[in-house]
């Protein structure tokens, strides 16, 4: 093993030791915390400076993405206008490893003017930012990762974890759900899936139907042309079953010679799996995944087929 993998395996190893020091600080001024957001007719701001601030714009988006209102604000900037930005109604995340940050400490008496609650989160339960605060979260650490013990590492894991523990807890207490979270992400992959429709995304034209009385010789081909693994069985337009290519070799197995003579309607499957043109990503993919199978039909109430909606598609 190199010095440098030795190197990257103990900073992983202090990093996770940090985390795991934490849980003894997570106790009634967490729960305060908590409650004094959950009652917050406001935003939370999450203030800090350098790599505090850093961590806490981070704190302040994985807020905002589940269910708490939130923003970051350098504390520099707070002299320079952004101070108007707080009302009586917020409340205000103040992170500073040391406790003592003299940019952050020199806002905190008109917080207190404006009866702005505090949560202060620093390493050092003893520090002017613990004691000006309403509640302080303690992310105290016993040493750096650095192998110097100078550059903020374990500190500013230790406050990212907490900054996320306030996230999850409160998702909870909102009872914040995928659908929820799909809202504040209707561009990514997730809100695609829960927010998406089949009519989105379904095939609607060109659809490979047969019908019922058609030979299985001249229904394979109509199999192989429309590329999706199956036809669907029509009859007066309406859906009377499905035949997939899984089908068609099984019929060939059992019945060899006498495959050509039997006709779709002996070898469909007569309730196929069918959803409404409403019908969520997410919902259609689960509906996949407990039948074993690889496409869904789209269909209006009477069962006229509207399009199909494959694992390929709802992929896109």
């Amino acid at each position: 093993m190199s010095q440098y993998t030795e190197t990257a395996i103990k900073c992983l190893q202090d990093e996770a030791q940090a985390l795991l020091e934490l849980i003894p600080s997570i106790n009634a001024d967490f729960d305060r915390a908590i409650d004094i957001i959950l009652t917050c007719k406001g935003k939370l701001i999450v203030t800090g400076v350098g790599k505090s601030g850093h961590i806490g714009a981070k704190i302040a988006a994985t807020l905002s993405s589940t269910g708490t209102p939130s923003f970051f604000m350098n504390s520099l900037d707070a002299y320079h206008g952004d101070l108007g930005m707080i009302t009586c109604d917020d409340v205000v995340l103040a992170i500073s490893h040391s406790g003592h940050t003299d940019e952050l400490l020199r806002f905190i008496p008109i917080l207190q003017e404006r009866h702005v609650p505090i949560i202060g989160m620093s390493g050092n339960p003893q520090s002017l930012l613990a004691q000006y605060s309403d509640v302080h979260l303690n992310i105290c650490v016993e040493h750096e990762a650095c192998p110097l013990d100078l550059a903020p590492t374990s500190s500013t894991t230790a406050t990212l974890a907490m900054g996320d523990a306030l996230a999850c807890a409160l998702m909870v207490a909102r009872n914040f759900q995928a659908s929820d979270f799909a809202q504040f992400h209707p561009g990514g992959t997730l809100g695609k899936r829960l927010l998406t429709k089949a009519s989105e995304v379904m095939l609607s034209e060109e659809l490979p139907t047969v019908p019922p009385s058609m030979r299985l010789g001249e229904a394979v081909i109509h199999v192989s042309r429309g590329r999706l693994g199956l036809v669907v069985v029509m009859q007066d337009d309406i859906i009377q079953g499905i035949v997939t290519d899984g089908d068609v070799r099984r019929a060939m197995e059992r019945s060899q010679a006498n495959f050509f003579n039997l006709t779709v309607a002996d070898i469909m499957s007569r309730q196929p799996k069918i959803v409404s043109p409403a019908a969520r990503i997410s919902e259609i993919e689960a509906l996949m995944h407990a039948n074993k199978i690889h496409s869904v039909l789209v269909a209006d109430d009477e069962k006229h087929l509207l399009g199909i909606v494959d694992s390929f598609r709802c992929a896109l």
